[in-house]
């Protein structure tokens, strides 16, 4: 009935166009109309759940084939013992409306159960399962992250808002580091395969300390690509250690348990991969600080010792010594002098004493008493008798006062 109503409708003919008020006006009609659309259950996976402030609350449910948005109004919310979150397979009941101001067509739901668990969200706690039974997720695993980074590569889409919030991040706490983009999509069937290769051609560059995997946060169908297993793989088998920041603080992924680290958020990713610029500026001025006040005590410590250094060296200095031996020649020189000055004085007396003695017994003395001494002139001997000598001989006669020749006649 509704199809073939759709179907006159589009075969008419006016004089007049419709507006598109008018024609979603006449879907609306259509819709409220079939019994079918007004008192229906329908089965699908819950994915971008959210609850407004107004208490109302807005998700879609989907299958492998397609999705459709629903409304759960809060007087509804409200008597709901538990809200479904992403990835709850549920059966929603309701009625088919239609959202005149957009266009849209959503499912306005009134009573909702549990339907059992996703597809996705029990293929994630399969693999998830299985990899942690490899080890894969082990803390042992976990290699530390680079303190002072020079170069950290990205691994999201240059579209992606997260490149961004990373970005900024990263050029307010430390603007000393390089960001290296290695793009790929962050979502779809290419996405996981793109993921892998980027990380693959950062640990191929020899200058990279940190690669940071982000994206922005979504549904667990739109997170999918970092749950692949190769792209968890391959977040486990890089070289340089790994800090994934993908979704928001309520996501998980198979990438973010086989990082390094895992973020809550892209900017959460961003803050852990390098130190704060304040924070290093702060510690700096501390070590400063700390270092003055040593530098300082350790001045003021060897003046204390150099003083008592230089006043136990004026004990032993070579000065003091110097002045006592000083001290000791000017004694001993005094002494050597008096000693001096009194053996002179004695060996003058005792000189003046022999002297008396030689002149008491000088023959000088005897000729001054009359004698005479004779000598022989040829020979010079001394004339002792007179019959040494002949008439004629020539004698030098000495007296007292001169000497004079003499002949023997």
């Amino acid at each position: 009935m509704m199809f073939e109503q759709l179907a006159l409708f589009r075969g008419s003919t006016f004089s007049e166009p419709f507006t598109v008020s008018q024609l979603t006006g006449h879907i609306r009609r259509l819709l409220e109309d079939d019994p079918e659309l007004r008192d229906l259950w329908v089965e699908g996976e819950v994915s971008n759940f959210g609850q407004a402030s107004s208490g109302h609350c807005y998700f879609t449910l989907k299958d492998a084939g397609s999705e459709i948005g629903c409304v759960m109004w809060r007087g509804v919310a409200e008597k709901q013992r538990r809200l479904p979150v992403d990835g709850d397979l549920v059966l929603a009941h309701g009625q088919l409306g239609v959202y005149e101001a957009r266009g849209r067509y959503p499912l306005y739901v009134d009573r909702i159960r549990p339907a059992g668990v996703g597809d996705l969200s029990q293929r994630f706690e399969q693999l998830k399962a299985r990899l942690e039974a490899e080890g894969l997720f082990d803390v042992e695993r976990k290699r530390p992250l680079v303190r002072f980074p020079t170069r950290i590569g990205v691994v999201t889409s240059p579209a992606a808002a997260a490149l961004q919030d990373v970005i900024s991040v990263l050029s307010r706490r430390y603007p000393l580091v390089e960001v290296v983009l290695s793009p790929t999509l962050v979502q779809g069937d290419s996405a996981p395969a793109q993921i892998v290769a980027a990380i693959e051609a950062l640990n191929t560059c020899a200058d990279v300390d940190t690669i940071i995997v982000t994206r922005g946060g979504g549904s667990l169908a739109a997170l999918w690509a970092f749950n692949d297993e190769r792209a968890a793989r391959a977040v486990a088998a890089s070289r340089i250690p790994v800090i994934c920041g993908v979704g928001h603080e309520t996501d998980f992924s198979l990438a973010g348990f086989a990082a390094d680290v895992r973020a809550p958020t892209p900017s959460a990713a961003a803050e852990v991969a390098v130190p704060d610029r304040a924070e290093l500026q702060a510690r700096i001025g501390e070590l400063a600080a700390a270092q003055m006040t040593l530098f300082r005590g350790a001045v003021h410590e060897r003046r204390w010792q150099l003083a008592d250094l230089t006043q136990a060296l004026r004990h032993v200095s070579p000065l003091a010594r110097l002045v006592q031996m000083r001290q000791r020649v000017d004694d001993v020189s005094a002494r050597g002098e008096s000693a001096l000055r009194h053996g002179l004085i004695l060996r003058r007396e005792r000189l003046t004493g022999l002297v008396g003695q030689l002149e008491g017994i000088s023959p000088l003395r005897t000729l001054e008493r009359g004698y005479a001494i004779v000598r022989r002139q040829e020979s010079g001997g001394i004339v002792r008798a007179a019959a040494q000598v002949a008439p004629g001989d020539a004698l030098d006669v000495r007296v007292a006062e001169g000497e004079f020749e003499a002949q023997v006649v």
